[in-house]
């Protein structure tokens, strides 16, 4: 008789994420908040997960400019009187890491005041989905 600590069982999970349209009145499965969040952890894992040789090809400078708009656009959202710091290029293998930082931190800045990051949001979605795009 079989347990299930004896099995291996592999269970593979397809997430679908409906992006909120920029289009006024239409209504999405999630907010855009939710929707960043997640389209920033995905694409975040697999910058982390990318080979050198496709990092250095134009996945990591691809990613770290994302990071670096949604770092600034989280900056201008908190501190709108103040001129927003670079984001630095700490290398290859940390573009994911710094991708990740920068999208919380713009999601976190939105939940404090919705109203004004609305269509940073929608920028931000767009975006991320250009990148993945670019990225493979």
């Amino acid at each position: 008789m079989a347990t299930i600590a004896d099995a291996r069982v592999r269970v593979r999970v397809r997430v679908r994420v409906r992006v909120p349209s920029p289009v006024a009145g239409r209504v999405s499965d999630m907010s855009e908040r939710t929707a960043l969040h997640t389209a920033v952890e995905r694409l975040a894992g697999r910058l982390r997960a990318l080979p050198q040789r496709r990092l250095r090809a134009g996945a990591a400078a691809e990613g770290l400019e994302l990071a670096r708009w949604l770092a600034r656009q989280a900056q201008l959202l908190e501190f709108p009187g103040r001129e927003p710091y670079d984001m630095p290029d700490d290398g290859i293998f940390v573009v994911g890491d710094q991708l990740a930082v920068a999208g919380h931190e713009l999601a976190a800045v939105a939940d404090r005041d919705p109203g004004r990051a609305e269509g940073v949001l929608v920028e931000a979605l767009r975006r991320l989905a250009v990148t993945a795009k670019a990225v493979g």
